[in-house]
């Protein structure tokens, strides 16, 4: 089995980000973008991150290639909201359930625990045991369902919101 390494993504890992990102929306309800990005339209994205503060950017690196990656983002844009940030994980397809996504998350949990966070939130769409069961194991509480609240492949989703104390 190939080591995987866990570093901070850099601006060449971003044609790698799209192509996974772009996978789940294109084929899944998991994220409720509609239409593919482009690496263009997605540098904004990747700029949002920096190496220190709130907001951070891991990467999974396989044998050169990027399988995975983690990131804290702004949670809502009003002042209040600054010390909750959301939590995303995507894994690209074939280096999905082997541990990837847990092994992303402790380290991305590690590297923001001394920043100015009190909590960290997690929106899925359901169902996902999977996603469920990831945030279970690493603290995340329900705090509340939004029924049939994105439309996507021509029916409705619902997305169950998780929270945990940093």
């Amino acid at each position: 089995m190939s080591e995987t390494t866990i570093r901070p993504g850099r601006a060449q890992d971003l044609p790698a980000l799209v192509e996974i990102y772009n996978h789940y929306v294109r084929h899944t309800p998991t994220t409720f973008d509609v239409e593919p990005y482009t690496v263009a339209q997605r540098r904004p994205w990747l700029e949002s991150f920096a190496g220190t503060g709130r907001y951070r950017l891991l990467v999974a690196e396989r044998d050169g290639a990027v399988v995975g990656y983690s990131c804290t983002h702004r949670f809502r844009v009003k002042a209040a909201y600054d010390t909750s940030v959301e939590s995303s994980v995507y894994l690209a397809p074939a280096a999905a359930g082997a541990g990837l996504g847990s092994a992303l998350y402790t380290a991305l949990f590690d590297l923001v625990r001394d920043e100015d966070i009190h909590l960290v939130m997690a929106g899925i769409t359901l169902p996902n045991d999977a996603s469920i069961a990831l945030h279970r194991r690493f603290g995340f509480e329900s705090c509340g369902v939004m029924r049939e609240v994105g439309r996507k492949f021509d029916r409705y989703w619902s997305v169950e919101w998780l929270q945990k104390k940093l």
